[in-house]
């Protein structure tokens, strides 16, 4: 990634305001993925909506987001920061408002890609903007780590807030605490924010965009209609054939321009392709835990929005406090330990889960410990996916690195929203909490062979753009300094 330019003189008074503007817009994208799961149900009876539309509206934010993060933070460094920052900062609102007003399914769908396009713009830039106002180590890893803190806090929150909105005001409430937050974030912005720009941005990729649009786009259309349409059936069948033939020309593309959206090349660092993997599996238990439960708790329960905002409080509690101490381990003892207390904590939660709501009144204590065991397992996942994303790399390829791993948490939520809710929206509850099992088996599995290789696997060749960089022979990796969450 292109360094940035220094910041204004005179910008440390500032410092403050411009942090507590990020925090607002990570405030906005964290709540988003939480909130939503509580208001299925008053959605679903409003509108009329199927459980494949509900798939929909959730995973039309997260194929979007997908699609356009590693883009938007390019043109960010390429037209200014602040600039697409407030654009971001508008779509989003926008399409917030819109969602609130949606008439049917496919509307609150489409008006969902819009708040998604403008989410997609909020978080990397966000980053980037907190690295130029706090140029100084010290003083940018507590930005980050009060940043992170909010990203833990705003998905926390998420399920109670969900509930009390929802109860109190009906499911359009969700979106209509998104505006003022949004305006507000806004005003500021245009008053505080200094404008930056990379000096050496990357150039624009937009066959290696639209390639990776379709090939999200249709392969989570075949996930999610294959269910109910029947895996042989015509549309499917030509989703997966698109989706096949996206990727089989989107890899030797990419793998030929000087500075791609996506370097095929990274991939042969084994600690890189490993944390991947485990940020998709760990995201597809996570939106898949969130969708299955909300079915459960509000279907087969029948506990209104509030009652089952409160029941995973477990989870979020623990979301949001073992973050930190993830971070710290990961700086004292690398990655491996906490990402197999993160995967042994999802798979057992999906046990737990499986064995306990196959009764007709489950045991709320044991219900609370499977949740209590989720949120510890993925409030371990993310400091250490982060380093090792990096860890076999250049410290030019950083960035890109870094922008990779933020989309396969993406990825990994559209797709655990799709198998794992169509496995719900079937009845088949049971196969749902095994899928999620599965998600933490496969990240333990991951953590045993990548992050144990992490220290000893050579740095992948440098890429055309990046001449400077190392080259493929050994490369001992130097063990990092603690990882805040949010980082």
């Amino acid at each position: 990634m292109a360094s940035i330019c220094a910041p204004e003189p005179g910008g440390r008074g500032r410092q403050p305001l411009v942090l507590a503007i990020c925090c607002l817009s990570v405030l906005l994208a964290g709540l988003d993925t939480t909130i939503l799961n509580v208001a299925l149900p008053g959605i679903r009876q409003d509108l009329n909506s199927s459980v494949t539309g509900l798939q929909w509206t959730l995973d039309a934010y997260t194929i979007v987001l997908a699609a356009l993060l590693t883009s938007a933070g390019s043109a960010a460094d390429r037209l200014g920061r602040k600039r697409v920052f407030r654009l971001g900062l508008m779509l989003f609102t926008v399409g917030s408002t819109l969602c609130s007003f949606a008439p049917t399914t496919a509307w609150l769908v489409a008006f969902r890609a819009v708040q998604a396009a403008g989410g997609s713009m909020l978080t990397p830039v966000a980053m980037a903007i907190l690295t130029h106002a706090f140029p100084h180590p010290r003083e940018r890893a507590r930005a980050i780590g009060t940043w992170g803190t909010v990203v833990g806090l705003s998905m926390a929150a998420g399920p109670v807030l969900g509930g009390l909105l929802v109860q109190w005001a009906g499911w359009r409430s969700v979106f209509w605490v998104n505006v003022p937050i949004g305006l507000a974030a806004l005003l500021l912005t245009t008053l505080h924010i200094p404008e930056s720009r990379a000096p050496h941005p990357r150039r624009p990729d937009p066959v290696g965009q639209i390639l990776v649009t379709v090939l999200l786009g249709t392969l989570t259309y075949a996930l999610i209609e294959a269910p109910g349409a029947g895996w042989t059936s015509p549309p499917v069948v030509a989703g997966l054939i698109a989706a096949a033939g996206a990727l089989a020309w989107l890899v030797p593309y990419e793998s030929r321009r000087d500075e791609p959206l996506i370097d095929p090349r990274l991939f042969r660092s084994a600690p890189f392709s490993g944390a991947t993997a485990t940020a998709v599996f760990a995201f597809a238990a996570l939106s898949g835990f969130l969708f299955a439960n909300t079915l459960y708790l509000q279907g087969d329960l029948g506990l209104s929005p509030l009652g089952a905002g409160l029941r995973l409080l477990p989870m979020a509690a623990l979301s949001l406090l073992c973050p930190p101490l993830s971070g710290r381990i990961v700086g004292s003892r690398g990655p491996r330990v906490p990402l197999l207390i993160a995967g042994a904590g999802i798979a057992s939660s999906g046990v737990l889960a499986a064995l306990v709501t196959r009764f007709a009144h489950p045991s709320p204590l044991l219900l609370s410990l499977a949740y209590a065991l989720f949120g510890l397992g993925f409030g371990f996942v993310n400091a250490p996916v982060t380093a090792t994303a990096v860890a076999g790399l250049p410290s030019t390829q950083a960035g890109v690195a870094a922008s990779i791993a933020a989309t396969s948490r993406q990825v990994g939520a559209a797709l655990g929203i799709a198998v794992i809710g169509a496995a719900a929206a079937t009845g088949a509850r049971s196969a749902a909490w095994w899928a999620i099992t599965g998600c933490g088996l496969a990240v333990l599995a991951l953590a045993a062979v990548t992050a144990r290789r992490a220290a000893t696997t050579a740095a992948p060749p440098p890429t055309k753009s990046s001449p400077t960089s190392p080259g493929p022979g050994p490369a001992p990796v130097r063990r990092a300094g603690p990882v805040r969450e949010g980082a």
